[in-house]
């Protein structure tokens, strides 16, 4: 039996973005807001009472008006897929509306029409931190279970509407962040710091069901639809070989794998449960819950990486690992980005092997990306571009490892580049933390004339994808 020395034959390259970081247009042909819209500082920032000037999601890239030249850029690099989102308060603007804002669907035909023009495979996620704000203010998002119904709801409008069109389904994005940033991620509009356990964990039990059923939703309109989950893959060491510390490394990443482990196993796992049981939660399931987890099942697991962190049973005695979303503790063998993330290229070929070896389902790398700032500059042919060499470096790396993986034995589907066009960070609301294979002309104050210009890391991932990663 020959052993895979590279990627496979139909590996799916490709770029990732999600519609509230680029689309703009948040007023636009009907859509609704949606708690991006009053969170102007990103992830971790205050909320407003309604959408703000210095909020620069609300115009983000103007990609609802430049798709095409988007789309063809994309295509000129050789995209097999693309990753994005569809806005939810775009297709119902308050979220429980009773019918579909048709606009709002059209614009969605146009893009993925757009994309199978030049054989690009839409990948797209049906919740990226993007909850219609109605909902949020209403029914305090996820914590409430009449949730479900609006997304099954929404899910199912799109699947018919896009069942020629789309193959590949993510339900929510990043679905264990809901711990760490339960508005943005849950729509929970009630404060972190006034949530009990008992609240947060119910309204994961409401989404990992909502999941499930439209999962089984998918299947049941198209056979061949593929879904997947998508989470937060943070690789955790223990900050030294003390077996307390070890343990306290196995207990912070048993908190990410209990969504993997119910979207594909199907149960709830014995850690998760001994938490529930030594913190007095007691989730409640409905008539048909714990039987919707067990019989539909991901076809696979997504997931974002861009670093690791580290882990001590006595954290106080270590300096904390200020930049990343999910706390940890400052790893010294590690370089950061300009944020303060561990940058970490060895981590993604062990979480690979970690999700591999432990549901031996098709792994996907959706989201894998450098914030950085850029210069735009003139070459000598007098064309503007960005000399991003550590861009390079970084993506460059990481795929060596994901190659490694590969060889390893894992079943890696594809890798979409995150924000393979700049956009605005979700975590700071900034243009200037920069991603991109492809500058756009917009600034922090919202000054710019929108002009797209291709950087050095654009040929760089063109020859990668042509040569399927041969030549990294």
């Amino acid at each position: 039996m020959s052993k895979r020395m590279g990627f496979k034959e139909d590996f799916l390259w490709g770029g990732a973005v999600a519609a509230n970081q680029v689309e703009g247009a948040y007023d636009v042909d009907g859509k609704g807001l949606s708690v991006q819209d009053v969170t102007p500082d990103g992830a971790m920032g205050r909320i407003t009472d309604g959408p703000t000037e210095d909020n620069l999601k609300l115009q983000a890239i103007d990609f609802y008006h430049h798709y095409k030249e988007d789309i063809a850029l994309f295509a000129e690099m050789g995209y097999k897929v693309f990753r994005t989102s569809i806005a939810w308060s775009r297709i119902f603007p308050n979220g429980d509306d009773e019918e579909p804002n048709e606009a709002g669907l059209q614009f969605y035909d146009d893009v993925f029409d757009e994309c199978l023009k030049y054989g690009i495979e839409p990948l797209v996620t049906l919740s990226h931190y993007e909850t219609p704000l109605h909902l949020s203010e209403k029914y305090d998002g996820w914590k409430d279970r009449r949730m479900i119904g609006f997304f099954e709801k929404y899910a199912r409008t799109v699947f018919n509407r896009y069942k020629d069109k789309v193959k590949y389904w993510l339900t929510f994005n990043e679905i264990n962040s809901v711990l760490h940033m339960p508005f943005i991620s849950g729509g929970i509009k009630t404060p972190k710091e006034e949530l009990s356990d008992q609240e947060l964990y119910q309204a994961v039990h409401h989404e990992l069901v909502a999941s499930a059923s439209v999962t089984k939703i998918a299947h049941e309109i198209n056979p061949e639809f593929q879904v997947g989950c998508m989470v937060l893959a943070m690789p955790t060491y223990p900050i030294s070989s003390n077996p307390e510390d070890v343990l306290a490394a196995k207990d912070a990443e048993n908190t990410n794998y209990a969504f993997t482990d119910i979207h594909v196993r199907g149960q709830y796992p014995g850690h998760l449960l001994r938490f529930f049981a030594e913190n007095d939660i007691a989730i409640q399931f409905a008539e048909g819950d714990a039987e919707l987890l067990k019989n539909h099942t991901v076809d696979f697991i997504s997931f974002s990486y861009y670093m690791s962190v580290a882990a001590a049973a006595h954290p106080e005695e270590y300096s904390s690992g200020a930049g990343n979303v999910i706390g940890g503790i400052e790893n010294p063998h590690l370089e950061k980005s300009e944020w303060g993330w561990a940058i970490d290229p060895v981590g993604l070929r062990i979480v690979l092997n970690d999700f591999y070896d432990r549901y031996q389902v098709p792994l996907f790398i959706v989201e894998n990306g450098l914030g950085a700032k850029d210069q735009l500059i003139q070459n000598e042919n007098g064309q503007y571009t960005v000399e991003d060499d550590y861009r390079i470096d970084y993506m460059q790396q990481h795929l060596a490892q994901a190659k490694e993986a590969v060889k390893d034995g894992v079943d890696l589907m594809g890798y979409t580049a995150w924000g393979c066009i700049d956009l605005v960070s979700a975590s700071t609301a900034q243009m200037s933390k920069r991603y991109g294979f492809i500058y756009v002309d917009r600034n922090d104050d919202g000054s710019g004339s929108f002009n797209r210009y291709k950087k050095k890391s654009f040929n760089w991932y063109k020859k990668v994808i042509e040569t399927n990663g041969e030549n990294l």
